[in-house]
């Protein structure tokens, strides 16, 4: 009984994909109601809102620059479109170019877990708005 409660405890620790896209879709809402600034401000807040466990949300603008990132304040103000996954994946040039066709998508590639701390398959969801790329991902 004991493994059964840890496995059903350690599955809940981690998002999913439906909580991912609402938590994209909150972010998007109040990028719309309070603009720019208070948006990435509040998304940036680690103990925020916009942080569940190991979701989190990002937005980049249409030439891969971070703007605001809810699990790394090092990755803000920096071009990103050279960041390659352990396999060798460059997530952030493969997003701006799926946004180039689509309004919304998934991706998956590599990303460290913040709650593990181990490297693990990641399904990226990403909406377009505007020149932005605001998006979450939960971990497989």
């Amino acid at each position: 009984i004991v493994s059964v409660l840890a496995v059903s405890a350690l599955a809940s620790a981690k998002g999913t994909k439906d909580e991912a896209v609402a938590l994209v879709r909150k972010a998007v809402a109040y990028y719309h109601e309070h603009g720019p600034d208070r948006a990435f401000a509040a998304i940036n807040d680690s103990k925020g809102q916009f942080v569940d466990r190991d979701l989190y949300v990002v937005i980049y603008d249409i030439n891969g620059n971070c703007l605001a990132h809810g699990f790394n304040p090092r990755q803000i103000g920096k071009n990103l479109l050279e960041l390659r996954d352990p396999d060798g994946v460059y997530f952030v040039k493969e997003r701006v170019e799926l946004a180039k066709t689509k309004s919304s998508f998934w991706q998956d590639y590599k990303f460290m877990n913040p709650q593990s701390k181990l490297i693990e398959e990641k399904s990226m969801y990403m909406e377009k708005v505007g020149d932005l790329l605001i998006g979450c991902g939960a971990y497989k």
